[in-house]
Protein backbone atom coordinates (compact mmCIF):
# COMPACT_ATOMS: atom_id res chain seq x y z
CA UNK A 1 0.00 0.00 0.00
CA UNK A 2 1.73 3.25 -1.14
CA UNK A 3 2.00 5.86 1.81
CA UNK A 4 1.42 10.13 1.25
CA UNK A 5 3.47 12.32 2.91
CA UNK A 6 2.78 15.72 2.94
CA UNK A 7 5.81 17.57 2.12
CA UNK A 8 4.84 21.17 1.55
CA UNK A 9 1.36 22.41 1.78
CA UNK A 10 0.86 26.50 1.47
CA UNK A 11 -2.26 28.86 0.75
CA UNK A 12 -1.77 32.17 -0.17
CA UNK A 13 -3.59 34.43 2.40
CA UNK A 14 -3.65 38.56 2.03
CA UNK A 15 -1.73 39.34 -1.09
CA UNK A 16 -0.72 37.67 -4.30
CA UNK A 17 2.35 35.24 -5.04
CA UNK A 18 4.69 35.09 -7.98
CA UNK A 19 5.19 31.49 -7.37
CA UNK A 20 5.56 28.55 -5.08
CA UNK A 21 8.58 26.75 -4.47
CA UNK A 22 10.58 23.97 -1.93
CA UNK A 23 13.93 23.62 -1.47
CA UNK A 24 15.77 20.75 0.21
CA UNK A 25 13.09 17.82 -0.68
CA UNK A 26 14.65 14.88 0.80
CA UNK A 27 15.17 11.79 -0.93
CA UNK A 28 13.19 9.52 0.92
CA UNK A 29 10.38 9.33 -1.42
CA UNK A 30 9.48 6.67 -4.18
CA UNK A 31 7.95 9.33 -6.10
CA UNK A 32 6.05 13.37 -6.34
CA UNK A 33 3.03 14.27 -6.03
CA UNK A 34 2.24 18.35 -6.96
CA UNK A 35 -1.32 19.67 -6.76
CA UNK A 36 -2.76 23.06 -7.08
CA UNK A 37 -6.02 24.72 -7.00
CA UNK A 38 -4.70 28.48 -7.89
CA UNK A 39 -5.97 30.99 -10.12
CA UNK A 40 -3.65 33.79 -11.23
CA UNK A 41 -4.31 37.80 -11.60
CA UNK A 42 -3.40 37.45 -15.91
CA UNK A 43 -5.29 40.43 -17.44
CA UNK A 44 -8.04 39.40 -20.22
CA UNK A 45 -7.65 35.44 -19.72
CA UNK A 46 -9.49 32.86 -18.42
CA UNK A 47 -6.92 30.39 -17.97
CA UNK A 48 -2.79 31.20 -17.73
CA UNK A 49 0.04 28.96 -18.82
CA UNK A 50 1.76 27.80 -15.84
CA UNK A 51 5.50 26.00 -15.51
CA UNK A 52 7.55 23.63 -13.30
CA UNK A 53 11.48 24.37 -13.08
CA UNK A 54 13.69 21.50 -11.39
CA UNK A 55 16.61 22.38 -9.37
CA UNK A 56 16.74 25.93 -10.88
CA UNK A 57 17.32 24.60 -14.33
CA UNK A 58 16.15 27.11 -17.25
CA UNK A 59 18.02 25.68 -20.11
CA UNK A 60 16.57 24.23 -22.88
CA UNK A 61 16.43 20.56 -20.70
CA UNK A 62 12.07 20.17 -21.14
CA UNK A 63 9.70 18.29 -23.88
CA UNK A 64 6.41 17.46 -23.76
CA UNK A 65 3.54 15.93 -25.47
CA UNK A 66 0.03 18.57 -24.36
CA UNK A 67 -2.53 15.64 -25.38
CA UNK A 68 -5.90 17.16 -24.48
CA UNK A 69 -7.42 20.54 -24.23
CA UNK A 70 -11.14 21.34 -24.76
CA UNK A 71 -13.85 23.76 -24.35
CA UNK A 72 -16.56 21.59 -24.44
CA UNK A 73 -15.15 20.04 -27.60
CA UNK A 74 -11.46 18.31 -27.89
CA UNK A 75 -8.97 19.63 -30.04
CA UNK A 76 -5.51 17.89 -31.48
CA UNK A 77 -2.22 17.76 -29.06
CA UNK A 78 1.47 18.84 -29.89
CA UNK A 79 4.79 18.51 -29.14
CA UNK A 80 7.33 20.46 -28.54
CA UNK A 81 11.19 20.42 -27.15
CA UNK A 82 14.01 22.43 -26.20
CA UNK A 83 11.81 24.09 -23.47
CA UNK A 84 13.24 26.18 -20.07
CA UNK A 85 10.32 24.62 -17.75
CA UNK A 86 7.51 22.21 -17.79
CA UNK A 87 4.56 23.88 -19.45
CA UNK A 88 1.26 23.72 -20.97
CA UNK A 89 0.01 23.54 -17.91
CA UNK A 90 -2.85 25.53 -16.64
CA UNK A 91 -5.02 27.60 -13.90
CA UNK A 92 -7.56 29.58 -13.79
CA UNK A 93 -7.33 33.28 -14.65
CA UNK A 94 -9.25 36.45 -13.81
CA UNK A 95 -11.55 36.11 -16.27
CA UNK A 96 -12.97 32.92 -15.37
CA UNK A 97 -16.01 32.37 -13.64
CA UNK A 98 -15.98 34.35 -10.24
CA UNK A 99 -14.67 32.04 -7.19
CA UNK A 100 -13.04 29.66 -9.25
CA UNK A 101 -9.92 28.09 -9.20
CA UNK A 102 -8.30 25.58 -11.42
CA UNK A 103 -7.01 22.19 -10.36
CA UNK A 104 -3.67 20.57 -11.60
CA UNK A 105 -2.06 17.33 -10.46
CA UNK A 106 1.09 16.29 -11.42
CA UNK A 107 3.19 13.25 -10.84
CA UNK A 108 7.33 13.38 -10.83
CA UNK A 109 8.54 9.80 -11.34
CA UNK A 110 11.39 8.23 -9.66
CA UNK A 111 12.76 12.02 -8.93
CA UNK A 112 15.84 10.68 -7.02
CA UNK A 113 16.92 8.51 -9.91
CA UNK A 114 20.41 9.59 -10.92
CA UNK A 115 20.67 6.80 -14.17
CA UNK A 116 17.39 8.25 -16.32
CA UNK A 117 15.93 11.56 -17.35
CA UNK A 118 12.63 12.31 -14.98
CA UNK A 119 8.86 12.13 -16.41
CA UNK A 120 6.39 14.37 -15.40
CA UNK A 121 2.51 13.48 -15.95
CA UNK A 122 0.27 16.37 -15.63
CA UNK A 123 -3.76 16.48 -15.98
CA UNK A 124 -5.32 20.05 -15.12
CA UNK A 125 -8.94 21.62 -15.41
CA UNK A 126 -10.41 25.34 -15.20
CA UNK A 127 -13.88 26.63 -15.34
CA UNK A 128 -14.60 29.49 -18.08
CA UNK A 129 -16.57 32.76 -17.49
CA UNK A 130 -20.40 31.61 -18.27
CA UNK A 131 -22.34 30.03 -15.45
CA UNK A 132 -25.59 29.57 -17.76
CA UNK A 133 -22.87 27.97 -20.77
CA UNK A 134 -20.55 26.08 -18.57
CA UNK A 135 -17.82 24.76 -20.35
CA UNK A 136 -13.85 23.33 -19.07
CA UNK A 137 -10.62 23.89 -20.44
CA UNK A 138 -9.25 20.74 -19.54
CA UNK A 139 -5.62 19.09 -20.59
CA UNK A 140 -3.12 16.35 -19.96
CA UNK A 141 0.69 16.87 -20.88
CA UNK A 142 3.34 14.54 -20.27
CA UNK A 143 6.68 16.10 -19.88
CA UNK A 144 10.12 14.66 -19.29
CA UNK A 145 13.13 16.74 -17.63
CA UNK A 146 16.47 15.20 -19.42
CA UNK A 147 18.44 15.32 -16.94
CA UNK A 148 20.14 12.64 -14.26
CA UNK A 149 20.02 15.00 -11.50
CA UNK A 150 18.23 13.54 -8.44
CA UNK A 151 15.26 17.00 -8.13
CA UNK A 152 15.76 18.42 -5.26
CA UNK A 153 13.85 21.75 -5.80
CA UNK A 154 11.12 22.57 -7.50
CA UNK A 155 9.36 25.94 -8.74
CA UNK A 156 5.95 26.78 -9.71
CA UNK A 157 5.00 29.94 -11.51
CA UNK A 158 2.72 31.60 -13.90
CA UNK A 159 4.34 32.43 -17.08
CA UNK A 160 4.85 36.03 -18.00
CA UNK A 161 5.44 37.56 -14.34
CA UNK A 162 1.99 37.09 -13.55
CA UNK A 163 0.85 36.08 -9.81
CA UNK A 164 -0.91 33.76 -7.95
CA UNK A 165 -3.94 35.32 -6.19
CA UNK A 166 -5.54 34.87 -2.44
CA UNK A 167 -6.70 31.56 -1.52
CA UNK A 168 -4.25 29.52 -4.23
CA UNK A 169 -3.39 26.49 -2.43
CA UNK A 170 -0.32 24.01 -3.29
CA UNK A 171 0.68 21.01 -1.80
CA UNK A 172 3.68 18.61 -2.73
CA UNK A 173 3.17 14.91 -1.33
CA UNK A 174 6.01 11.97 -1.25
CA UNK A 175 4.98 8.97 -2.46
CA UNK A 176 6.62 6.12 -0.43
CA UNK A 177 5.41 2.11 -1.33
CA UNK A 178 4.05 2.91 -4.72
CA UNK A 179 5.06 0.03 -7.49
Amino acid sequence: MAVWNVIDHEEISGATAASWSKDSISGSYDHLYFVAHARSDDAGGYIDECKMVFNDDTAANYSQVHLVTGTGTPSSGYGASGQTSVNDVYVSGPDALADTFGALQMWILDYTSTSKYKQVLSLWGCPNNSSTNFHWYMGQTASLWRSTAAITKMEFSPEGGDNFVQYSSFTLYGINGAA
